[in-house]
């Protein structure tokens, strides 16, 4: 003789109650952990929205100086525009492929890799910073870039090759 495994559910009205504790017990948890996390914080929704808009706005305004008076508002900064240097240029874009020699770019002061290439004319080489050459993104990756602050860079590394 062999005795069957016994169950705890005997019934199908068992079932059903075991059936909805396992669904009701952990949503209940978590429902209960979710609040003991988020804290019971009151929000005050009696102050009024422009107090609300007050306390939240930003401290200033950064717009570009174009040499016309600043807009109306007193917390408007107006901030001048100065261009790059070469050197500014080259350690901001240029050198973390010129300074490695990486995908083919020449390494800054390598006279004999860059004697070819100044040999073509420093048009040529603006022209290929700016617009981008071989494996060389348009203005080395920096598209704020100006093409004055490029051709700055274009002619720090070149002085850097002579």
């Amino acid at each position: 003789m062999s005795e069957e495994h016994g169950t705890l559910v005997k019934t199908p009205k068992q079932l059903i109650v075991v059936c909805l504790i396992a669904l009701v017990v952990p949503v209940a948890i978590a429902l209960l952990g979710a609040q003991l996390l988020s804290g019971s914080k009151h929000i005050d929704r009696s102050e009024p929205k422009t107090q609300v808009e007050q306390r939240i706005k930003p401290v200033g305004e950064l717009v570009k100086y174009d040499g016309a008076p600043p807009p109306a508002p007193a917390a408007v900064v107006a901030v001048a525009l100065v261009a790059k240097s070469g050197e500014e240029v080259y350690n901001g874009a240029c050198v973390a492929c010129h300074g490695a020699g990486i995908a083919g770019a020449p390494k800054t002061g390598d006279k004999a890799l860059w004697a070819p290439r100044i040999a073509k004319g420093i048009n040529v080489l603006y022209e290929h910073a700016i617009k981008g050459f071989n494996a060389m993104p348009a203005k080395g990756g920096q598209v704020a870039l100006s093409d004055d602050e490029v051709k700055a860079g274009v002619d720090y590394q070149v002085a850097k090759a002579k």
